[in-house]
């Protein structure tokens, strides 16, 4: 049978290691930028082509892309997307990590998972 430590310190590590290949998975990101990307057709808008689109200061900006442009813009703005969800469970996991191995204030009642922020 395992003692309490035992089994809290089995889940730290898999914590640990998860919080580990999370990293791994940012240093092999490509390049990275916000907006989304479209192709437009006649039938749709009237005109083709590629276009990009941001906010930038509240009013959004659109670009025209090449076709070339446009499959490289298109992994960027994956590439982002993905990117804001790792670093979304990173920090997740490191909550969890802190609040595992930190000493803490005496309270009545402990942190519930929505307090915080690990569902």
């Amino acid at each position: 049978m395992f003692s309490m430590k035992n089994t809290s310190s089995q889940a730290r590590a898999g914590l640990e290691k998860h919080f580990e290949r999370l990293r791994q998975k940012l240093a092999r990101t490509g390049y990275i930028s916000r907006g989304s990307v479209l192709a437009r057709s006649v039938s749709t808008s009237g005109r083709s082509g590629y276009q990009w689109t941001r906010k930038v200061a509240g009013k959004t900006i659109s670009v025209s892309l090449s076709q070339e442009q446009f499959e490289a813009m298109r992994q960027a703005v994956s590439n982002q997307r993905e990117l804001s969800k790792t670093i979304e469970q990173m920090e997740r996991v490191s909550r969890q990590l802190l609040f595992q191995t930190t000493a803490d204030t005496c309270r009545r009642k402990p942190l519930g998972k929505k307090v915080l922020g690990t569902i």
